[in-house]
């Protein structure tokens, strides 16, 4: 059972999900009857203090929609450590806040990671997902951009030990990349067949991505069969797409989608 805890202004509420505990943020709508509510999934070793995910609060504030963001088990001021996190784990984590924070059908919005975590709660919630907005989505990564990129030596060593400390360019030290991980995720995979999300999606990606080849959004917008599908290229776009100019993007198109969804 979940259960939501109160906490100060300015600091985040508690859901319990077993013996988890699942930091949230949740900003309830000021205009009665307005679009759907927008729901925040970070992405891999990110949190809800993140750039895009404050900045949409703030837009979302100022539009008077509803607006949820939280962090992942093992992320941000969530209980659990990240090296016993899993796909299955994260999106669990995402349905529960859906399922026990939010009111009402949701535009989600998912970064990275997020972007797969997203897909796998519209197609366990397609009655209260009304939407799916994706900034550099990164659907089946666990198996296309790590497992496949892998030497046999690493994979040995995944093998063999059950982990391996891969390098990052946004930590100081390598952070940890399970078995778990990997053989969960393929439980997950999504790009391999038709997904039967029918509602409108909206993809953002930059082209000098490093970490999400572009194309991945390519692949998510083919596969889906729902035929509202829109695809924004930023060509001088990295990963993060967390610039002043990227954030106005990201707002933008969310709200675009809000009006769609209006009543």
């Amino acid at each position: 059972m979940s259960e939501r805890a109160h906490a100060p202004a300015g600091g985040h509420n508690s859901l319990t999900r077993g013996e988890a505990t699942i930091a949230y943020r949740h900003t309830p709508s000021s205009r009665p009857g307005a679009s759907p509510g927008v729901m925040f999934c970070g992405g891999f070793m990110s949190d809800m203090t993140g750039t895009k995910a404050v900045a949409l609060e703030a837009w979302a504030a100022m539009r008077g929609l509803a607006y949820t963001r939280f962090d992942y088990q093992g992320h941000g001021v969530s209980s659990g450590r990240f090296d016993d996190g899993t796909v299955g784990v994260w999106a669990e984590d995402a349905l529960a806040v859906l399922d026990h924070v939010t009111q009402g059908p949701q535009i989600l919005v998912g970064s990275s990671m997020g972007g797969w975590i997203a897909l796998l709660a519209a197609l366990r919630r397609p009655e209260r997902v009304a939407a799916l907005v994706g900034v550099a989505p990164a659907p089946d990564f666990t198996e296309d951009l790590i497992w496949d990129a892998l030497g046999d030596d690493v994979r040995a060593t995944l093998l063999r030990d059950g982990a391996w400390c891969r390098p990052s360019q946004y930590f100081d030290d390598p952070k940890p990349v399970t078995l778990k991980l990997i053989e969960d995720g393929r439980r997950h995979l999504l790009l391999r067949a038709p997904i039967p999300f029918a509602g409108p999606v909206r993809l953002l990606h930059g082209m000098m991505d490093a970490d999400v080849p572009w194309q991945t959004s390519l692949r998510l917008a083919d596969a889906l069969v729902g035929t509202d599908v829109r695809v924004t290229l930023v060509k001088d776009g990295d990963h993060r797409l967390s610039r002043d100019a990227d954030i106005a993007l990201l707002c933008h198109t969310v709200g675009e989608v809000a009006d769609e969804l209006a009543p």
